[in-house]
């Protein structure tokens, strides 16, 4: 049951969010009932606390306070928690985490997997978001910790870990290149390839490279769905370009294959596991974590 009154994690959905419409869809609540919380709100507190945009919502002063105390208290809520969870040892307690869309499958799963066997009285929340969202969303104190692509720098944050990731041609098992141990980027020009789009983080330096290198891809689509670019490899439309950790679950299972790209010019994705400096773990999210740098440890 939610500590903080319902008016109070309406409000905050609100205005994070900047309409009632779209706290209604994070929050799966009645965008009605949200409504009329704030306005109850309101009336209780003798002032607005949005200015009504045809934009959407705007915060008042009296808001901007709110929103901040809100915060604060919330933040204080998940130290107490933590707190707690450390009293109650390793039998109970939660993490919050954020991942990338790559984490969805594969090694993740498979680590809280064997985590429900070993601990079954903690519960863990993923929230999957795009990068470069997650270091304010750790600052906010929306999760204990992050996985993150590339992280720019942010004073708050520390990274414990990261991992190089290498970027590769994905193709079906039987294809010659997936028979390749490596590949240069000219395969690019003579194979149909199928290429990330934005906002995916690896169109941009497939963008550099093709520009630097004077190849031109033979692109016969593009995606912004990591799935999408797997399953039309899967169906021979071309090979595709993804990072390792993209296609981990398919190339274990050898439903497809990878071959790192050779090419100076091509860095590898940085997949960082970043942590708030101010911020106090719990016992359940250093477990976690502790189960994640096994794999930050494995050589692919």
């Amino acid at each position: 049951m939610p500590v903080f009154s319902r008016f109070l994690r309406y409000f905050i959905a609100v205005a994070q969010q900047g309409s009632i419409r779209k706290a209604s869809d994070e929050l799966n609540i009645a965008a009605s009932a949200i409504d009329r919380q704030i306005l109850q709100g309101e009336k209780l507190l003798g002032t607005l606390l949005f200015e009504r945009l045809p934009t959407g919502l705007r915060l008042t002063t009296a808001g901007e306070l709110l929103l901040s105390s809100g915060l604060r208290w919330t933040r204080d809520l998940r130290a107490l928690t933590t707190q707690i969870d450390n009293l109650k040892g390793l039998r109970q307690g939660s993490a919050d985490i954020l991942v990338p869309d790559a984490l969805t499958k594969g090694f993740l799963p498979a680590v809280l997997g064997r985590l429900r066997e070993t601990h079954p009285g903690i519960v863990v929340n993923v929230h999957v978001r795009a990068s470069r969202d997650m270091g304010e969303l750790l600052v906010d104190g929306q999760a204990d910790f992050a996985l993150m692509f590339n992280p720019g720098h942010m004073r708050e944050l520390f990274v414990r870990a990261h991992k190089e990731i290498p970027l590769g041609f994905i193709t079906p098992p039987d294809h010659p290149v997936g028979a390749l141990e490596t590949a240069p980027f000219s395969l690019a020009e003579e194979y149909p390839v199928v290429i990330p789009a934005p906002p995916l983080a690896l169109w941009r330096p497939l963008e550099l490279l093709e520009a630097e290198t004077g190849i031109k891809m033979q692109v016969v689509a593009r995606t912004d769905n990591i799935q999408m670019i797997k399953s039309l490899v899967s169906e021979g439309v071309g090979l595709g370009i993804l990072s390792y950790l993209d296609a981990y679950d398919e190339v274990q299972k050898k439903q497809l294959a990878f071959t790192p790209i050779l090419n100076k010019k091509l860095s590898p994705l940085t997949l960082a596991l970043c942590v708030d400096r101010s911020r106090q773990l719990s016992m359940a999210a250093r477990l976690i974590i502790s189960e994640i740098d096994q794999f930050f440890a494995h050589q692919f």
